[in-house]
């Protein structure tokens, strides 16, 4: 099987040494994904902002792919509150419809570029 490197325009560009994502086989591997506006290069201020920023960079980086959420089989989110879950809870009910992808949720201490949360996805084809 051959790596593919995934960037588009359409998504902040990394922050660091790594790529937004990396197909390997039918499975695509996207980097933590930050509320970074990718028109300002700006980190959205608050915990809601900077979610759904996220959920607007996953579904670009997804369609730069011609791929969309149902191709999504499990994020991993990184949170520096987890005592904030229940918010981000309720925010995946409007981004994702069941069956729901599998999750974690982690808390950090601290994020790239000081960020409330930072969401990885696996998808596939």
């Amino acid at each position: 099987m051959t790596k593919k490197i995934i960037e588009t325009d359409s998504a902040p560009k990394a922050v660091g040494t790594y790529s937004q994502g990396v197909k390997y086989g039918d499975t695509y591997y996207f980097s933590g994904i930050l509320g970074i506006d990718p028109r300002t290069s700006l980190l959205k201020e608050n915990l809601q902002e900077q979610l759904l920023q996220i959920m607007t960079n996953i579904d670009q980086i997804l369609k730069s792919q011609k791929l969309s959420r149902e191709n999504i089989i499990k994020t991993t989110i990184f949170m520096t509150d987890l005592g904030q879950f229940s918010r981000v809870n309720e925010a995946y009910k409007d981004f994702f419809s069941a069956p729901y992808p599998a999750r974690s949720c982690i808390e950090a201490s601290r994020l790239p570029k000081d960020a409330l949360i930072e969401i990885e996805v696996i998808a596939g084809e």
